[in-house]
């Protein structure tokens, strides 16, 4: 066999050596005295390391264990044994008995496929993977190469093959609550069923934390779970924010984190799968996007930019951080600019930091948000490093909302500056109906009629509990209208206030024709005040009170009252409330935990 081979060979090279003349009737080469013999390439040996001998490793470029392809010239179908070279990165097709002949000199047309049906070798068939991967040989048994209607020389009979699956590589990376992925069972959902094909593919462990499946070509729509990982008794989902279009001899490898909150997605690269594996390919954006829950999860600045850009069509769109995001030199659009298009959503930080925030505009409500609804929340993130300046005329500025009309923010942190007109506060310029829980400001804030620590103004119902401001505090005074400034709070007249601090001094400069009420805690008070205390170049707590209320404000004067004093009575106050928060004393100045 090998000796016939080796002639077939001989001959087909010999061929590039003739001339016209030496051939019958032109261009026409006589019937049956030139075989068809072909040289396979395109499955590129990878560098992938294999935990078993293959028996079909057409999956890694490795011709080693393919026999035979089915091989179609016109309308006949022939089996032809295969020849890997000694590299394996090449074979020799050929027909001993009856194989397809070349009738002139002019290119053909081929196809060929493995594997092939024995019952009908006339039909390519239609690519059907193992549902479990999990073994080498179930893995490399999922490929299906071909080389569909190719033109053949007849001094180059080369043949390109490719593969009809898609490749699909998972690189698990332990995140928050795990310090180590290894165990894990991962499997690709959400599959097409098309040809009988598996819903779910279990894949194989290729080498440490990466992970393989070969899937038939498709599309796993946006928002549909992915990615399935079971680790330490939990199971996360990956769900891509874009349709995920899985093509015939491509390469798409994703680079997951596994946290206990669920997966987050590091990056991913889509290409040809090529020698080495060196795919190339845009990462996808930082973002992940839940159709079901409404939800944005990011995981770096791109990613909170694309929500921003999103949540400015639909304000009710929610967004849950998973790393710290920088916005260092980028620019951000405020979300809510009136009443009728405010933020309804949910702005979860996780606990993470948003650092570099600068906004400087014309608009009238700026922040990381400009305009917080009714329904809207923003918990759980720190503003750090942030420069909101507002210019308009009747502005109000926040380090996270610059108007809060019945939104919720809770367990938020502010440092940087903030600069308003009306209303100016290191959380928030101005709140109604609304609520500040278990947040802090070191921010230094500047404004010109109503300005806060804390707030600017709370108004109609507004409530503020477990809140502190060390950052200064410095009113431009406006030369027409009545002035309000306090370290915590400008102008009270909400519902309550309970169990706050004030550190940073409050300053004014100019002068105007208005009353000006200036205090170390608040400016102008209208509500009730429990366990409020602050301690700054002010004796006066409160600049203006209303008659008939009587306030709990206390200045901590290191003697007879002293920090643990404050902490004391506000965690009393707080308990009292049924509140979560709770103040505690390890350093200089109180902070703020939740049970």
């Amino acid at each position: 066999m090998k000796t016939k081979i080796l002639a077939l060979a001989a001959l087909v090279l010999s061929l590039a050596a003739c001339t016209q003349d030496e051939l019958a009737d032109n261009n026409r080469l006589p019937e049956g005295e030139y075989p068809v013999l072909i040289r396979a390439t395109g499955l590129s040996v990878e560098a992938t390391p294999q935990a078993a001998p293959s028996t079909r490793a057409t999956v890694d470029g490795d011709w080693q264990g393919v026999t035979s392809v089915a091989l179609k010239l016109g309308d006949a179908v022939k089996e032809y044994t295969v020849t890997a070279s000694t590299d394996f990165k090449s074979a020799t097709l050929s027909r001993e008995n009856d194989p397809h002949y070349w009738t002139s000199r002019d290119p053909i047309t081929v196809s060929a496929w493995w594997p092939f049906d024995n019952a009908d070798i006339t039909q390519m068939p239609a690519v059907k993977v193992a549902e479990d991967q999990s073994q080498l040989a179930d893995f490399q048994n999922s490929d299906f190469i071909s080389a569909e209607n190719k033109t053949v020389k007849f001094d180059d009979p080369t043949l390109g093959f490719t593969h009809r699956t898609a490749r699909v590589t998972i690189e698990l990376k332990p995140g928050t609550g795990f310090t180590s992925v290894a165990g894990a069972t991962v499997s690709l959902v959400s599959l097409s069923a098309d040809n009988g094909n598996p819903t779910a593919i279990k894949t194989y462990n290729a080498s440490g934390n990466t992970y393989e499946a070969l899937t038939a070509p498709q599309t796993v729509a946006a928002g549909k779970p992915f990615v399935k990982v079971e680790l330490g008794g939990g199971t996360f989902y990956f769900r891509p924010q874009n349709n995920v279009v899985l093509e015939a001899g491509s390469r798409y490898k994703y680079t997951v984190k596994v946290n206990a909150t669920g997966l987050t997605l590091e990056g991913c690269t889509i290409g040809d799968w090529a020698d080495g594996g060196g795919e190339s390919g845009a990462a996808e954006l930082g973002y992940i996007y839940d159709s079901n829950t409404n939800t944005y999860t990011v995981y770096n600045a791109d990613g909170l930019l694309a929500w921003n850009e999103a949540a400015q069509k639909d304000r009710s769109i929610n967004c849950t951080l998973t790393a710290d995001i920088d916005l260092t030199g980028k620019d951000w659009s405020p979300i809510g600019t009136n009443f009728y298009n405010s933020y309804t959503g949910t702005f979860d930080g996780g606990g993470h930091t948003i650092m570099g925030l600068t906004v400087t505009t014309n608009d009238q409500y700026v922040g990381l948000f400009g305009r917080l609804g009714k329904a809207g929340t923003v918990k759980n993130v720190v503003m750090d490093g942030i420069q909101i300046t507002c210019n308009h005329r009747l502005g109000y500025a926040g380090g996270v909302a610059g108007f809060s009309w019945g939104g919720t923010i809770e367990n938020c942190s502010v440092s940087g500056s903030v600069s308003g007109t009306i209303c100016a506060g290191g959380v928030v310029g101005i709140q109604w109906e609304a609520s500040i829980t278990g947040c802090s400001s070191s921010a230094t804030v500047k404004g010109m009629v109503q300005v806060g620590g804390v707030a600017g103004e709370t108004n109609s119902g507004a409530t503020m509990a477990a809140c502190y401001a060390t950052g200064n505090v410095t009113i431009e005074i406006d030369p027409i209208n009545n002035i309000l400034g306090g370290g915590l709070v400008g102008f009270n007249a909400g519902s309550s206030v309970l169990a706050c601090y004030a550190t940073g001094n409050v300053t004014s400069t100019g002068s105007g024709t208005g009353n000006v009420h200036i205090g170390g805690f608040l400016g102008d008070n209208y509500t009730t005040v429990t366990a409020g205390y602050w301690k700054n170049n002010h004796e006066q707590g409160i600049g203006y009170n209303k008659e008939g209320i009587v306030p709990e404000a206390t200045k901590v004067d290191g003697t007879g009252v002293t920090w643990q004093n404050a902490v004391d009575a506000m965690n009393t106050a707080l308990q009292n409330a049924g509140s979560e928060w709770r103040y505690e004393l390890k350093g200089a100045l109180p902070t703020l935990m939740k049970q």
